[in-house]
């Protein structure tokens, strides 16, 4: 999805709350256009903490209101070393890809796209569609041992499901207790939708090797003593087999986790790489029509790609600037 505006890891507006322990950040958000017609709220990368786990960036739109509106509107662009998760709470897109792919993605349904070396897609809303509009997109950077290899696309129409106390968890990727989420991901990763009716107080067992991050959808919560609303990302260092919650009337939380990933990237618009020159690379082929392919049954011509910046990029790792 986004990236239709450059994207410099060295400037994250947004300022830093600590909370309690130095494993414990509240990272703010900001918005930031995606095309025309919408604006997305930016949780990673943040320039306190770039990632959580293999997470490197997370996208939250909505919920709008699209009557009479086009919605969603990303022409064809380009990606690299990563994976695309899409999951909706209200609306449908349409994906098209450089593989052949076409997909009507619905609430409860999941879209999962392995860039590998190298693919390119589209994304909108239909002309008819539903009054609202809300959900999430994410990436997640490939290891080394995944990220040339040959691009895929998988669509899942039925997702785990779980009772816990009074929560509903979705398992959207990895395992949480004993369900598994069909998605094909390559580091040990978590990406949960808990969702309350009503109020309630427990605790989300969790894999205490995983580093964790969760958001608020709608509604509001207590997480590990943090009072979070939508708009923010609270991380979670390694080290807890639990996380406690606290939701004082209907809430839609969504949980991220992952094992530390400890290779530095390169991250700029719409490639992950690990080198300037990986970068630069990509975004030649890319405006000159190689290695990326074409998207077919879009009609928009390809989205161009921003000049490379004045300076070199470097390889950061997943901390930020907190040390």
């Amino acid at each position: 999805m986004d990236a239709e505006r450059f994207l410099d890891q060295a400037v994250y507006p947004g300022t830093l709350a600590e909370i309690a322990e130095p494993d414990n950040l509240l990272l703010p958000g900001h918005d930031v256009p995606l095309g025309r017609f919408t604006v997305v709220r930016r949780l990673l990368p943040h320039r306190q903490r770039r990632m959580i786990g293999a997470w490197c960036f997370v996208d939250h739109f909505g919920p709008d209101d699209v009557t009479g509106r086009p919605g969603m509107q990303v022409p064809p662009h380009p990606h690299t070393g990563l994976q695309t998760v899409t999951w909706l709470v209200d609306g449908v897109i349409e994906h098209r890809d450089s593989l052949g792919s076409y997909q009507t993605i619905e609430p409860g349904q999941l879209n999962l796209m392995t860039s590998g070396h190298g693919i390119a897609h589209s994304e909108y809303t239909p002309t008819e569609h539903p009054a609202m509009m809300h959900g999430l997109q994410l990436w997640a950077a490939l290891p080394e041992d995944a990220r040339h290899d040959q691009a895929r696309f998988e669509h899942h129409a039925t997702m785990p499901l779980r009772r816990l106390d009074k929560a509903t968890v979705t398992v959207i990727v990895g395992q949480f207790g004993p369900d598994r989420s069909p998605a094909r991901v390559h580091s040990p990763l978590l990406g949960a939708e808990v969702r309350y009716a009503d109020a309630a107080e427990h605790r989300l067992p969790v894999d205490p090797g995983f580093e964790h991050g969760v958001l608020i959808m709608s509604g509001a919560a207590t997480v590990a003593g943090t009072d979070l609303a939508p708009g923010s990302l609270l991380y979670l260092g390694p080290g807890r087999g639990e996380i406690p919650v606290a939701v004082p009337g209907p809430a839609r939380l969504f949980l991220l986790g992952g094992a530390p990933f400890d290779e530095p990237l390169v991250m700029w618009w719409n490639f992950v790489g690990r080198s300037h020159e990986e970068i630069v690379a990509a975004r030649e082929d890319w405006m000159s029509g190689r290695r990326f392919g074409a998207v077919t049954g879009c009609t928009a011509g390809p989205l161009p790609a921003p000049a490379m910046p004045t300076v070199r990029l470097k390889a950061r790792d997943r901390h930020g600037d907190t040390r």
